[in-house]
């Protein structure tokens, strides 16, 4: 496989700026310009709200700013402690399967929240990480801890995963999260386990590269 750049991003970036600069760069893969590229980074405090969100999933439009974006999914929120990571890889070189490759990335962060004694599981209705138990404490209903949303162009991918290491879980309050009512978002916080940033980035970076040889 050919070496996929990574980029790590300390500093919060603005949203609307990250989309412009995913833009180019899957342009840019397209045309053999660019290696293909794994982008760890941090919002500001935004909601955005994909192809298939609708208004009713924002129920306090007066908190922070709301953003329609172009990739899949319904409404979320991104914002500091929240690690987000932008796959722009081209599917033209491996198998051409969205479903797949999503389940790649379910897989990746199922298999790294193992290794803290949570147990997660993606579900077929609903897209994304969903915790069932940590450290043997069992919920009444799983809840939340990584959104996914991705968009393809030309068979290269781009936007990607949100994942709860200590955001503000409040924020969660003012939307119908991924357009679900009834469910509610956690984090490694809530679940008592103190994550530092790189540890994330570095852990389900060789998680992740290691399950998309499966592709």
């Amino acid at each position: 496989m050919k070496q996929i750049e990574i980029k790590i991003s300390n500093d919060e970036i603005d949203y609307e700026n990250a989309l412009m600069y995913m833009e180019s760069r899957v342009n840019d893969i397209s045309n053999n310009q660019s290696q293909e590229l794994l982008w760890f980074l941090s919002h500001n405090h935004i909601f955005t709200q994909g192809t298939s969100a609708s208004k009713e999933e924002i129920l306090n439009s007066n908190v922070i700013d709301v953003i329609k974006s172009n990739r899949g999914g319904k409404t979320t929120y991104h914002g500091p402690g929240q690690r987000v990571v932008y796959f722009m890889l081209n599917l033209n070189n491996k198998k051409k399967d969205i479903r797949r490759f999503i389940t790649i990335i379910e897989n990746s962060l199922i298999s790294f929240l193992s290794n803290y004694n949570v147990e997660a599981q993606a579900f077929k209705d609903r897209v994304g990480i969903w915790v069932t138990k940590s450290n043997k404490i069992t919920f009444d209903k799983e809840k939340k801890i990584g959104a996914i949303g991705l968009r393809i162009k030309k068979w290269i991918t781009y936007h990607g995963l949100s994942f709860n290491i200590n955001p503000d879980l409040k924020y969660y309050n003012y939307i119908h999260s991924c357009g679900l009512k009834e469910y509610q978002n956690t984090s490694m916080e809530e679940l008592g386990i103190k994550l530092e940033q790189s540890e994330f980035d570095n852990k389900f970076k060789k998680i992740f590269i290691e399950k998309l040889q499966n592709i």
